[in-house]
């Protein structure tokens, strides 16, 4: 996982080679506009989803894990607050990875807890089950799904 703000994305670039893709489409998009929904950007590849809705809270939210893709978790006008566990620590599946939706839910609670301000970024890999939508009010977020696989 990875923390950071709006200002250093040019730097993790280096991190994957899908990241410049997704990292130039949030520099230069006006994120507030968008409406709800996915957005494509490069197909299968890289693509994003914009929500707009009511957090969850910490009892709320559960943990989930990607196997196809990284999310790259982005604040727009409020925080959200996402658990965070490591996959190969978690024992209690809700269900069996569903391979069309990409997704597996857990029962597992969370090892931490981080807050992504607005104008921040969390990045979540495969290897990292986390529980978005963990703030108890209004969230205003996008979500970019960068394809493992480049």
């Amino acid at each position: 996982m990875i923390l950071d703000v709006a200002a250093n994305m040019a730097r993790l670039k280096q991190v994957h080679p899908g990241f410049g893709a997704a990292l130039d489409y949030l520099l230069r998009t006006d994120l507030a506009q968008l409406p709800d929904g996915r957005q494509e950007i490069d197909g299968a590849r890289l693509f994003a989803l914009v929500i707009r809705g009511q957090g969850k809270g910490l009892i709320g939210a559960k943990l989930e894990a990607h196997r196809r893709y990284i999310d790259i978790q982005c604040s727009i006008s409020a925080p959200d607050v996402i658990g965070w566990k490591h996959l190969a620590a978690c024992n209690d599946s809700e269900q069996a990875f569903d391979e069309t939706k990409d997704i597996q839910f857990f029962r597992d609670t969370p090892d931490s807890w981080v807050t992504i301000p607005a104008g921040s970024f969390g990045i979540f890999f495969p290897e990292d089950a986390h529980a978005p939508m963990g703030t108890a009010g209004p969230i205003h977020k996008i979500v970019v799904k960068v394809a493992v696989d480049w």
